[in-house]
């Protein structure tokens, strides 16, 4: 009998003619060893060229944009990218070029101004209904598009005292009913500790979702547990998880089997992405993503326009390409697998439709 998470791996288009990174199963890490995983991530530029066989010509502004921004990449999401291919969709996401270091009007630091919505440490109120927790300033993947790349997560540190504060100002707001965590990345944390700030918040009456923003359980899907999902998907709060996925190469047979033990366990799944120029701006990978993701148990959520963060110009899609490739998708898609177009403008009380 074929199961419904091999029938995903099974069903998945194929269509890399390409070699991808060799790399070996024990390198990679075993399943349960997510944490080896996270520490043994690439950071040294010359070490990523080399294992996706590129030209050491490349290495010189890697080198500079990595002292501002540094490379941050584990071993498994290498495996996905094709041997020898400078525009590879996943190796652009995080390849630091030269162009990050080109000050660009109109990019700055606090792209979505969100350090004057930071009431107290740890917590971003930006909306009504729903605020974030700053759980964690680690990633397990650079993104070289992130809009918090400049974020001062040593100022947001969530120690006991910080924590406290955070727990009370949720407390005492009642129109508060959704808590995110979100980082860095919040799966960067151990179950353990993700499992007591879940326990604190199903106290608090008037919260009732619980919402995990991450990227993890794409470039290491060995991070989805049995405690993952105990402590997530067996409370009180109903338990969503947006996943980051950009492009349909970033979910293999791996990340697809981590998103179906989720949905078995009741997570409701959704992923937004960003809309990269050279990882994801056509109608096909759009399209194709969003199959992809629908196959794993994702629904599409958000498309992003590019956030205005210093060193991220490059990858800029005019807003007259995103609405075309949009409406192309929605011509060959059903409404479900069409995400929203949005863009994020600090000071509205929501994300602003594109269309």
């Amino acid at each position: 009998m074929i199961t419904r998470s091999e029938g995903f791996v099974q069903s998945r288009v194929q269509s890399r003619t390409q070699p991808r990174a060799q790399i070996s199963t024990q390198t990679i890490g075993n399943s349960g060893c997510w944490q080896e995983q996270l520490a043994g991530a690439i950071t040294s530029p010359e070490q990523l060229l080399a294992m996706v066989q590129l030209s050491p010509e490349l290495l010189s502004p890697a080198l500079k944009a990595s002292r501002e921004f540094p490379l941050r990449v584990p071993r498994a999401y290498i495996h996905r990218m094709e041997l020898g291919n400078p525009h590879d969709p996943l190796l652009r996401q995080v390849l630091p070029v030269g162009e990050e270091c080109q000050h660009i009007e109109g990019y700055g630091l606090d792209p979505l101004a969100e350090q004057s919505q930071n009431p107290t440490d740890g917590v971003i109120h930006k909306y009504h209904g729903r605020l974030l927790l700053i759980v964690s300033g680690a990633c397990a993947v650079n993104c070289r598009f992130c809009f918090r790349r400049h974020f001062p997560y040593q100022d947001n540190r969530l120690d006991r005292d910080s924590w406290r504060n955070a727990i009370e100002y949720i407390r005492a707001d009642t129109t508060i009913k959704e808590v995110i965590l979100s980082g860095g990345d919040p799966l960067a944390n151990s179950d353990r500790r993700l499992a007591n700030i879940a326990a604190e918040l199903n106290a608090i009456d008037h919260v009732a979702t619980l919402r995990i923003h991450t990227r993890l359980p794409v470039v290491i899907p060995d991070r989805v547990t049995d405690e993952l999902i105990n402590w997530f998907a067996r409370q009180r709060l109903q338990p969503v998880m947006v996943i980051h996925a950009n492009h349909a190469n970033e979910i293999d047979d791996r990340v697809g089997q981590a998103m179906f033990r989720l949905k078995q366990a009741g997570v409701t799944l959704l992923n937004q992405a960003v809309l990269l120029k050279g990882v994801n701006d056509s109608a096909s990978a759009l399209i194709q993503l969003g199959e992809v993701l629908f196959k794993a148990g994702v629904l599409p959520y958000y498309l992003h326009l590019l956030d205005p963060v210093h060193g991220a110009a490059h990858f800029d899609v005019p807003d007259v390409k995103a609405t075309r490739l949009i409406k192309e998708v929605m011509a060959h898609c059903p409404g479900y697998l069409v995400p929203r177009l949005v863009r994020e403008i600090p000071g509205r009380p929501g994300k602003t439709w594109v269309s």
